[in-house]
C-alpha cells in the first residue's frame, strides 16, 4: 500500500478491511469454542499374546492450532488497526470551510458527517409543521403571537315545533293541523379563528435554506476528506507486546 492517501480513500477502503476482517474473526471465534477441533490421538493396539485379536490402528488429526488462531487474529487486526488509526488521524486535519449564508466556518470531517445527519432530521421535522389554510385571510396578532382571521357571523339555531293547519275548521269538522320542526334562529356566533402554525411561504423558504445548508456541507465535507495523510502503524505494536 502506498504511504500516503487521501481521506476518502481511506474510508472506502476501511469499510472493505472492517467486512473482512470481523467476517473472520467470527470464524475463528467459532473454532476457538469447539475444543474438540484442538485435540487429536493416535491409537495402536497390541494384543496380549499372538493369539489374541488383530485390531487397526486409530488417529484424530489436530485441525485447529492455538498459535495458528492467535496468529490469524494478530494479521486480521493489525490491518484493521492500522487503517482505522491512519483514518482517525487524518480526520484531526480534516478541516474545510463550511458556508453558512454570508458566514463561513471551519469544521472538522467528523463535524460535517454528523451535521448531514442533523440536517436530514431537521428536514424532517420542518416537513411536518403546520401550515395556515390558504381558504382563510390570516393576520399577525402582535399581542398573542397567532394568526387570526377577521370576525364573522353565524347564525345558532334551535328548533322549535309549531301546528300547521291542513284543512280550516268547517261548522261540520274542526280545523286538521299536524306538528312540524322548523330551525328558528336564537341568536349569533361572533367567530374569529387562532393559529399557531405558519405560512406556507414561511415553511417553503425555511425548506429551501435546509436544502442549500445541505448541498454546502456536503460539498465541505467532500473537501474536507480529500486532505492527504501518511499510513500509520500501531497493530505490529501492539500484538508484539500482547503476543510475545
Amino acid at each position: 500500500m502506498s504511504n500516503e492517501y487521501k481521506l476518502n480513500q481511506i474510508i472506502a477502503i476501511e469499510k472493505g478491511v472492517k467486512a473482512r476482517v470481523y467476517g473472520n474473526i467470527t470464524t475463528l471465534h467459532k473454532y476457538n469454542q469447539k475444543s474438540d477441533l484442538f485435540n487429536g490421538f493416535n491409537k495402536n493396539y497390541q494384543s496380549k499374546d499372538e493369539e489374541g485379536e488383530k485390531l487397526p490402528s486409530e488417529n484424530k488429526k489436530v485441525t485447529m492450532r492455538a498459535d495458528e488462531s492467535l496468529n490469524a487474529l494478530n494479521k486480521s487486526l493489525t490491518e484493521l488497526f492500522d487503517i482505522t488509526l491512519t483514518k482517525d488521524m487524518a480526520n484531526t486535519k480534516a478541516i474545510a470551510e463550511l458556508k453558512i449564508g454570508d458566514s463561513t466556518v471551519e469544521a472538522p470531517a467528523t463535524f460535517l458527517l454528523f451535521l448531514e445527519k442533523q440536517i436530514a432530521d431537521i428536514r424532517t421535522f420542518v416537513n411536518n409543521i403546520p401550515v395556515l389554510d390558504n381558504a382563510e385571510d390570516w393576520n399577525k396578532d402582535d399581542n398573542t403571537g397567532l394568526y387570526k382571521t377577521s370576525s364573522t357571523l353565524t347564525h345558532r339555531t334551535k328548533k322549535v315545533q309549531r301546528p300547521l293547519v291542513l284543512y280550516d275548521a268547517t261548522d261540520k269538522h274542526p280545523a286538521q293541523t299536524q306538528l312540524i320542526t322548523e330551525d328558528v334562529t336564537v341568536g349569533y356566533w361572533n367567530v374569529t379563528k387562532q393559529s399557531g402554525a405558519i405560512p406556507e411561504n414561511r415553511k417553503n423558504e425555511i425548506l429551501e435554506r435546509i436544502e442549500e445548508l445541505a448541498k454546502q456541507v456536503k460539498s465541505a465535507r467532500e473537501k474536507a476528506n480529500m486532505v492527504e495523510t501518511e499510513n500509520k502503524e500501531i497493530g505490529y505494536t501492539l500484538f508484539s507486546y500482547l503476543f510475545k
